[in-house]
């Protein structure tokens, strides 16, 4: 069990890293598709969006083609705003499942601190797919209905409701296991 637990931390502080990285490259991106398109090259496969124009972070997906030819930098300014918001909100998600993880190791996984970071998990995995929602209406209002095709994956909602369940168990148990220290 030890090295499962091993590997759990080594694989959610890797992917935690990864989310911080995304976070900036995303960041540079949207700041680039503003500021300096000519830049953006250094950030992303520029000519890939003119035959493959759809771009996706989990589940928040939009065409970035241009009706004109090209690419619309602006839609794909403000896919990079939810994409940055996305990617800190994954890193959140891992950076708690680690700590869950460390905490675990030497002491119960009903502390009080585990059910917090339980808790914020299934918050964080909800507003990840509100995140992509609020922004495919923000865009569909500046863009135009007719220049924009969204596509938004709803699993993070169901994931989130899942794991808020969970946290009320963890609760419990963590009642329980107060009664059973009280009782000895």
């Amino acid at each position: 069990m030890k090295g499962v637990n091993t590997l759990a931390k080594i694989f959610t502080k890797i992917l935690e890293i990864t989310h911080w990285v995304a976070t900036g490259i995303m960041t540079g991106v949207s700041i680039c598709s503003i500021a300096a398109p000519q830049l953006l090259k250094y950030f992303m496969d520029v000519e890939a969006l003119y035959t493959e124009p759809e771009i996706s972070v989990y589940g928040f997906e939009i065409n970035a083609s241009d009706p004109a030819g090209g690419i619309n930098l602006t839609s794909l300014f403000l896919f990079g705003i939810g994409a940055v918001v996305i990617f800190i909100l994954m890193a959140l998600i891992f950076r708690n499942l680690n700590l869950i993880i460390k905490r675990s190791e030497n002491s119960t996984p009903f502390s009080p601190e585990n059910i917090l970071s339980l808790k914020k998990i299934g918050i964080f995995a909800i507003v990840v797919p509100a995140v992509g929602l609020l922004m495919s209406i923000i865009i569909r209002m500046i863009i135009g209905v007719e220049a924009t095709e969204i596509s938004i994956n709803l699993e993070g909602f169901i994931l989130g409701i899942i794991v808020l369940c969970l946290t009320r168990f963890f609760i419990h148990g963590a009642e329980l296991e107060k009664d059973v220290d009280g009782l000895l």
